[in-house]
Parts: structure tokens; sequence; C-alpha cells
């Protein structure tokens, strides 16, 4: 019997412990990792809870974070409850693995704390590793700050394990902004935790030699078409599951969460789209911008990324002038993930009601955005409204020095 953690009403933790704490709460079985920051204190600070008998599981030390992942496959499909984290390139070489996670619709939890992809190297924040796992197969939630961390990180088990869900989970935070950055966290207390996510309930494990299972079958042009569709299904399906956990887990905490989170949006004529720890941001400038200028700006921030919330964003902008699409990855040769994302939401609404949309990259390599700049971003877009067309190029890195970069020509017929 694991021994339970004296935890106050209000503690003091970063994003990794955060989510560190999550994982020993929910009693996972089984963490197979490997190190690589900024991620390393979350399954470090769990080997420690192991270590001093909080948690009645086992820490496997791999070789790689493809081994990583692979062992999680191999004590999920076992029956076991199974989590672990990763950052940046060890997200890239677990890549591979994650499909057949999610594949072979295991219910695997990874934190990932978002860190740039090499090259050049470099150890902070941006998305690179986020929107290169977006096609997975994988439901993918996003925390702006510590306490969320936590939340999601408790939340995803009860989501990802969801017979009618079955799929792993990954719970993204902006490496150091909020993996490394101690804030006031408000957690439950460990039986209230694991009651809330519940005790796990295997299906298909290969353990049970009373009904044999097999996993990595193959199934060429015969099925393989009909596994991935129907797999794909449960992905999008999995929102009312997210939406009742989000639902139940208010009625715990009184904490609210939305799959699209909305910020002065009621009457705003101009807002951003953004992830992450930029939301907040955004939040205060916008706030800044009503206060001193008047202009009606409003953010838009997805919380689930996958299943995208295309509906829901398309209402949320329907009334909107000017949009603007953050993008804290570099696109290589097309445009951003989420103005390619936001663009297909709002494709069906009538070209002249359509909002005017534009794309900036940011942040790279852990660059900071400020309120000044976000400020400056929706002043532009508050002149494309006021004129009805877009007039700088669609698309610009913002906050890079040097000459301005725009790849895409504004004319319209």
């Amino acid at each position: 019997m694991a021994e339970k953690m004296e935890l106050n009403e209000v503690e003091v933790w970063d994003g990794n412990y955060a989510a560190a704490q999550a994982l020993r709460q929910a009693q996972v079985d089984v963490v197979a990792a490997y190190p690589i920051t900024p991620s390393t204190p979350i399954v470090e600070n769990y080997g420690a809870f192991v270590a001093n008998g909080y948690v009645d599981g086992e820490f496997v030390m791999v070789e790689s974070e493809h081994a990583a992942m692979s062992g999680c496959v191999g004590a999920a499909a076992a029956g076991g409850r199974v989590a672990t984290a990763t950052s940046s390139q060890g997200f890239a070489l677990m890549v591979e693995v994650l499909y057949q996670a999610s594949g072979m619709r295991l219910p695997i939890v990874l934190t990932v704390v978002n860190r740039a992809l090499a090259s050049p190297l470099n150890v902070r924040g941006d998305h690179g590793d986020m929107y290169l796992g977006r096609d997975s197969g994988w439901i993918q939630m996003d925390a702006f700050n510590a306490q969320e961390a936590y939340d999601l990180t408790l939340m995803a088990f009860k989501i990802g394990e969801d017979i009618n869900v079955r799929l792993p989970v990954m719970v993204h935070q902006d490496g150091f902004i909020t993996s490394h950055t101690a804030q006031n966290i408000h957690p439950l207390i460990d039986d209230e935790a694991y009651a809330f996510v519940g005790d796990y309930k295997p299906v298909d494990e290969m353990l049970d030699f009373s009904k044999p299972v097999t996993y990595g079958a193959q199934t060429e042009e015969d099925w393989h078409y009909e596994h991935k569709a129907k797999q794909h299904r449960a992905l999008m399906d999995s929102y009312v599951v997210i939406d009742r956990v989000f639902e139940a887990f208010e009625k715990k905490t009184g904490r609210r969460y939305n799959r699209l989170e909305t910020y002065m949006l009621e009457d705003a004529e101009v807002a951003i789209v953004a992830l992450g720890t930029t939301v907040e941001t955004a939040i205060l400038a916008a706030k800044q911008l009503r206060e001193e200028e008047g202009i009606k700006a409003g953010i838009v921030a997805p919380r689930v990324i996958r299943p995208f919330p295309f509906n829901e964003i398309r209402e949320a902008l329907a009334g909107v002038k000017c949009v603007a699409a953050m993008d804290r990855s570099c696109p290589m040769g097309a445009m951003g993930m989420l103005y390619n994302e936001v663009n297909g939401a709002l494709a069906s609404i009538p070209a002249d009601q359509r909002p005017l949309m534009t794309n900036f990259i940011y942040g790279l390599g852990g660059r900071d955005l400020s309120v000044k700049e976000v400020k400056r971003i929706l002043r532009e877009q508050k002149g494309h409204a006021d004129v009805g067309h877009v007039t700088t190029p669609i698309q610009q890195f913002s906050g890079l020095r040097g000459p301005k970069l725009g790849f895409y020509e504004t004319k319209r017929s």
C-alpha cells in the first residue's frame, strides 16, 4: 500500500513537479523513461516517489526515448496504467512508437514539456515538438500554466481510459516558462485525486490468458483503411468524454475547462488565436488595448488541439473581422498549423462574412513575446478590419531581427 503524501491547500510547485504529483496521485503502475531537458524533473520526481514508497509502481530506466515509449506500450498492453514524459528531440525519437500506441488503443499518458527542435541545438521552449505529434492519433491538451499542467494530467487518465475512448493522451506545457516557474497550486488530496481518476480497468490485456489477444497485427490493404478510419472516428468522438470529464472536474474543484477557451470575445472585432503561456500575455494585452485605446480585442485559445475544436472555433470567430493566428513553430515552407486549422474551421462561413486571417510566427527557441508586441499585432488587425482587407504580408515573423519576412502576397480578386 502506497503511503499518502501530506499536501497543503496551496502548494508552490513548478509545472514539472505539478505533473509529477498528478502521476503519483493517479498511482501509475509503470513509468518507463529517459531524461531530457526540460522534462527530466517529471520522471525524476516520480522515481523519487517510488523509492520513498509513495507509489506502488515501477520506474523503468531505459536507453532512449524510443525505448521509453516502447516500454510504455508493452506495459499498457499487459494491462497497466502507464505514463512517461519527454521533450524536443526525445519526442522526435518517440514518434514511431506514438503511432503504435494510438493504433493499439492504449491509454498511455505522455506529459510533453515543449522545446525547440534541433538543429541548431536549443533547450528553450517553442511548439515544434507539439506540432510534430499532431497527426499521431493521440488526444492532445495544452496547459497554459502550472496549475493547468496538474489538472490536465489528472484528467488525462480519466479521459484516455474511458471505455468509449481508449486512446493515449498528451498534456503539453511550455518548456521553462511553465515547467520551471513556481506558482501557487491548489492540489486535491491524495484520496480525492485517486477517486476522481478511478481504478484502472484493463481492456484486452495480454496477460489475461483466458482471452488471447493480438497486438501489432499486419493488415495491408485488406483492413488497414478501415482500422485507421475507425481510429480517426474514435478520436473525433472523444470530445463527448472530454467535455464530461471537464464538467466532473469543475464540480470537484470549481475550476472550469473547455475544449476552446475564449476571453473577451463577445463583442470583439479583432482576435488572436494562441497556445500555451502566450495566452496569458495576450489576455493582458487585449485588456490594456480595450482600456487605453478602445480596441475591441479578444483571445481564442484551443485547450484541446486533438480532436481540434473546428465547430467551436467557427462559432466563436463568426462575428470577428480579423484574426491573427500565432504559431510558435516554424512551418518550413507553409503557413503555420494554427493558421491552417483555423482557416479550415472558418471555410464554411460565406466569404463575405468570413474573418480576415493573418499568420504570425513567433517565439522560436524561447524568444520572448512581449505585451507590447501583442498590442502591436492587435492594432495591425484593427487596421486590416477597418479597410476590409489585409494590408501586410499574410505571414510575418514577429520579433525577428533583420528584414521583415513575408512569403505570401495579399492581393485579392
